[in-house]
């Protein structure tokens, strides 16, 4: 902040704790560790809706603390107003740049992006009055994949069964995870879509069952009077998820290259459907008859 420069910058789809996570881990690995992160006030920093349950941190701020990295959240854009007149350059700047490279994708954008990080401070970084940098080095028990990571706690049922986000997780029966029915683990959700159930630092094997995977429908047999009803349903149960959906609180997916989670891509758009005309055929207008026409046939009244 103090120098302007431009520490790390991404290009993603959705800004998401997830996403957050991994720019955190690269920087980290990169810079090492601040003493403190100054931030806006995104679910991804701050709970704004924390319940007398738990500590108040969200996944990220809990995954820092224990990283010993203080989390500062500003009252307001203008706390913060040098990083939002960077935002501004960059809004200006870097659009016209990619522009420029003919660049439409994020795979593009990343790989454009260190050399224009570089080129951003070469013009725009200011020598720091005080050059002592206040970084620290990770310390050799300091796991950033093991802490970086989405994490909930379920208890174990007396069948080695728990519930995480509408899917059933089932123990592989072994000495350890029978020790531990009726008590708590850990569910361990990663940022590249691994998940994990641990208890106390060790992962546990497990089986799944999801309880929205869809099930196929039988085979329709063709039917004159039921072809455009039968059509309508298929169209609206393909739209449709087969439940309902997953949790409220369950963490934005868009971050993760893969997952036993990640909802498949939609449509970006589905025809639209008009139940009134289902299944009746809609009769053509025919052409409008002359006043002579229309008292020839008896209809004198409708002369226009």
């Amino acid at each position: 902040d103090a120098t302007s420069e431009l520490m790390h910058v991404e290009m993603v789809e959705s800004e998401s704790t997830f996403s957050y996570m991994r720019a955190t881990r690269t920087y980290l690995e990169r810079h090492g560790k601040p003493v403190a992160f100054y931030t806006d006030k995104h679910s991804a920093f701050r709970n704004n809706t924390a319940s007398a349950k738990g500590d108040g941190m969200t996944h990220l701020g809990r995954a820092l603390d224990r990283l010993n990295i203080e989390l500062i959240c500003a009252n307001s854009p203008q706390a913060k107003g040098r990083v939002e007149r960077v935002n501004a350059t960059l809004q200006d700047r870097l659009v016209k740049a990619m522009r420029l490279h003919r660049i439409s994708t994020i795979d593009q954008a990343n790989a454009f992006l260190p050399s224009y990080m570089a080129q951003h401070n070469r013009r725009f970084a200011k020598a720091p009055f005080d050059p002592r940098d206040l970084h620290r080095p990770l310390a050799i028990h300091e796991d950033l994949e093991a802490e970086l990571v989405w994490r909930e706690q379920r208890t174990v049922t007396g069948a080695l069964t728990l519930h995480y986000n509408k899917a059933m997780f089932i123990l592989e029966p072994s000495p350890a995870s029978q020790a531990l029915a009726r008590k708590k683990v850990d569910v361990c959700e990663y940022p590249d879509g691994r998940l994990e159930i641990q208890h106390e630092g060790t992962a546990l094997p497990y089986r799944m069952f999801d309880k929205m995977r869809r099930v196929n429908q039988a085979a329709v047999v063709d039917n004159k009077h039921l072809d455009a009803a039968l059509a309508l349903a298929r169209t609206i149960q393909q739209a449709q998820p087969h439940h309902a959906k997953r949790n409220n609180n369950e963490p934005a997916r868009t971050a993760q290259p893969v997952g036993i989670f990640k909802a498949p891509s939609q449509p970006s758009s589905m025809p639209k459907l008009d139940r009134r005309t289902l299944g009746n055929k809609r009769l053509k207008r025919g052409p409008r008859l002359s006043n002579e026409e229309l008292v020839a046939r008896g209809l004198g009244e409708y002369a226009r």
